[in-house]
């Protein structure tokens, strides 16, 4: 039992220093290059441009966050409170804007909506009205397209695990339905739903892709303004100083998820709602969610019509060409990199996250707490500001502009929810496992690999999924750190907009939608199998 403990402290002590190089190290270095560059952080914050661009930021990201939440939250009441079919496949098509990168979201936009875009020219020539996708709008749109799967997905999970029992009983007292919504569902709703909009409005207000895409000159946003200053003007301690604010709002996410325990729901018994028949809430469900999921739907679908266009909107006919000139600009060589980049953090990342939530959730004290904490850090960090604090930690190094420096980078930038998700799956494993084990002479280790991990596999599975897809379609988190050999796919769609060849954009966002919808089979089948196996034992 000694031995065991001994080797547990210095393997937590081990995975400390490992985060504090990925994640805190680089995070230090950043903010001292504010104090040795001289930056005039006042100066920078007082300037028309930041203010300007502060105020953009803000209203952008409150508004779509607010639409986004909305929107989220009555598509989960369509799927979990109505007799619709095909639920599954709704909510796979809600959640495919999650497989590819929020600059795929913004051509989507101007194909369809943009000066030449399909469905603008449509209403121009039958309504004589101009439409621009260009400005605030458009960005609150592409933002609000690229984050409300993921609040769908948080609702979902809330809803899916109220107790329908206060309702019932209420129900049999003869409490009125707005009594239920106030006295009931708004207090239970309450707390998740801040997480909730507060990860999304974390979400928008540190991307760059759809502003960079649909923005105008009046509505510069901060990460905009950051990436200019770093790639455009090379001005490492401007682009600090506003890294810096962009994590403020992250940070309060990540402080408000941690003290915010309680999630509404305190009963270990969960009886769910059975939902009565009613044509009028059917009819309006399958009509939003089928708009919805028609509206998810068209910019693949135009990425898919533009990638066989010569060039749109002037030459319409058919070819291949656009395919083959992406594969000579290297997008072969550049999938191969991003493919295994994803498969290197999947599978560093599994190990990881599982020896990591062992420690935190199976053994208490101090370093258990420390380690806790500093897992879950990256949660508060936007991947431009992560990308940026490599740049300037890592470039005298010689893991500068190496593969490897991309693998640990969307590691750090993805690493925390994986490893909540195992951390949440040991909690709820019989906590006495190790102390039996102990007196039968059993190691804690052979309990881990034996006991632990196998009843674990479905969360394996998901872990895995979650790094790599997420790994393929990341650009904030590559922007700083790539050369031409180690280029990923998803940069090239940055290219592209640079050179207005949408055509060649569109087929590089459908290769990493196919990559990752591939990967999402695959690794259901893999959870059905395991799932599967583990009922015959």
């Amino acid at each position: 039992m000694r031995s065991d403990r001994q080797y547990a402290l210095i393997t937590k002590w081990l995975l400390i220093s490992f985060f504090a190089v990925i994640v805190l190290f680089p995070l230090l270095r950043m903010l001292f290059k504010i104090a040795e560059s001289e930056t005039n952080i006042v100066k920078i914050m007082s300037s028309v441009n930041f203010h300007n661009a502060l105020m953009n930021s803000l209203t952008i990201s409150l508004t779509a966050t607010l639409i986004s939440v909305a929107l989220a939250s009555l598509l989960s009441w369509c799927v979990l409170r109505s007799h619709i079919r095909f639920k599954v496949l709704l909510t796979i098509l809600f959640t495919l804007p999650m497989l590819i990168p929020s600059f795929s979201h913004g051509i989507g936009l101007i194909i369809l909506f943009g000066k030449n875009g399909v469905i603008s020219n449509v209403i121009t020539d039958l309504l004589q009205i101009d439409v621009s996708i260009y400005g605030f709008w458009g960005i609150v749109i592409g933002s609000v397209m690229y984050s409300f799967p993921v609040a769908f997905l948080m609702v979902s999970d809330i809803l899916r695990y109220e107790d329908s029992s206060p309702y019932e009983a209420a129900g049999v007292l003869g409490v009125p339905k707005i009594r239920q919504l106030t006295g009931i569902s708004l207090p239970y709703l309450r707390k998740p739903m801040i997480i909730v909009a507060f990860a999304v409005f974390t979400m928008i207000i540190t991307d760059y892709g759809v502003p960079m895409f649909v923005g105008d000159t009046h509505s510069l946003t901060l990460p905009v303004m950051m990436y200019q200053e770093v790639i455009g003007q090379g001005d490492l301690g401007k682009g600090s100083v506003i890294a810096l604010v962009l994590l403020m709002p992250a940070v309060m996410a990540f402080v408000i998820d941690l003290l915010n325990k309680d999630r509404g729901n305190l009963s270990f018994v969960i009886k769910p709602f059975e939902t009565a028949k009613n044509t009028l809430r059917d009819l309006f469900s399958y009509t939003f969610c089928g708009a919805v999921a028609l509206l998810v739907l068209l910019p693949i679908g135009a990425f898919i019509v533009l990638t066989f266009l010569r060039h749109y909107p002037y030459d319409m006919a058919f070819t291949l060409e656009n395919i083959a000139k992406t594969f000579d600009k290297g997008a072969g060589i550049y999938l191969k990199n991003s493919v295994m980049i994803s498969l290197f953090v999947g599978g560093v990342g599994v190990v990881v996250a599982s020896v990591t939530s062992y420690f935190t959730a199976r053994m208490r004290g101090v370093t258990s707490k420390i380690l806790h904490l500093i897992s879950i850090t990256t949660l508060a960090i936007p991947g431009l500001v992560l990308g940026l604090s490599y740049a300037i930690f890592f470039s005298p190094t010689f893991l500068y502009h190496t593969i490897a420096i991309l693998i640990m980078v969307n590691l750090a930038h993805f690493i925390a929810s994986p490893y909540l998700m195992m951390y949440n799956t040991f909690n709820k494993l019989n906590e006495n496992l190790e102390d039996v084990g102990a007196t039968l002479g059993i190691s804690r280790i052979r309990i881990f690999l034996n006991v632990l991990l196998p009843q674990a596999k479905g969360t394996i599975a998901e872990m895995f999924m979650y790094l790599f897809v997420n790994s393929m379609m990341t650009i904030s988190a590559v922007t700083f750190l790539y050369t031409s050999e180690t280029k990923p796919i998803s940069i090239m769609i940055t290219s592209f907009e640079k050179d207005m060849n949408w055509e060649g954009a569109a087929f590089v966002s459908l290769m990493i939608l196919a990559v990752n919808i591939v990967m999402k089979i695959g690794i259901a089948l893999v959870k059905r199998r395991l799932l599967g196996s583990e009922k015959c034992v």
